[in-house]
């Protein structure tokens, strides 16, 4: 059976909780529209656009400032040299300017000039070949001729003109004369 007493129902007062509009302090987080989501990348895109734009201007002032680097070594890469080169060459000409020289002042002369020289190629790791004695080694000797001689076979026995190498690397090879072995 049905109860005749009425069901208590909400007040009209009172709005449902549905229809209720939040509190200021309730303040909802809503996700920002794709129109500003699109904004915000455009805006990341053209800042990591012009970031990439001036690294590799960057780039490229480097690689250009260090072609002119290596073109202007490449062009005074000797200068220490060759300035080293004109108090020899000083000397040189001193030599035959001189009037009246002796044979012996000459000789003289021309012996402070080589060791002049002798001291430049010291100072540049210029040094010389001599390999009277050492075997014979196609990377730093050129065989000019073979003679019979007391030497083991394949030894040098006699330079016609020295070698020279600037560090490890031959500037000219020393031009030798090599024993032979013994014909049987």
């Amino acid at each position: 059976m049905q109860d005749d007493k009425p069901t208590p129902a909400t007040s009209q007062s009172e709005p449902s909780a549905a229809s209720r509009e939040p509190e200021p302090a309730e303040a909802v987080e809503t996700m920002p529209s794709l129109e500003e989501l699109l904004k915000q990348a455009e805006l990341q895109a053209k800042e990591h656009y012009d970031a990439w734009l001036r690294a590799k201007a960057e780039t490229e002032n480097i690689r250009k400032r260090s072609q002119a680097e290596v073109a202007s070594a490449h062009k005074f890469a000797i200068e220490g040299f060759a300035s080293e080169l004109l108090a020899v060459r000083d000397s040189l000409e001193a030599a035959l300017h001189a009037k009246d020289a002796s044979a012996e002042n000459l000789r003289n002369g021309v012996e402070l000039t080589l060791k002049q020289l002798t001291a430049v190629f010291d100072k540049f790791n210029v040094a010389e070949v001599n390999p009277v004695g050492e075997k014979f080694d196609p990377h730093y000797h050129q065989a000019m001729s073979m003679v019979p001689a007391e030497a083991a076979p394949n030894t040098v026995v006699g330079v016609m003109q020295k070698g020279y190498r600037l560090n490890d690397r031959m500037l000219r090879p020393a031009l030798v004369t090599v024993a032979k072995a013994p014909d049987a």
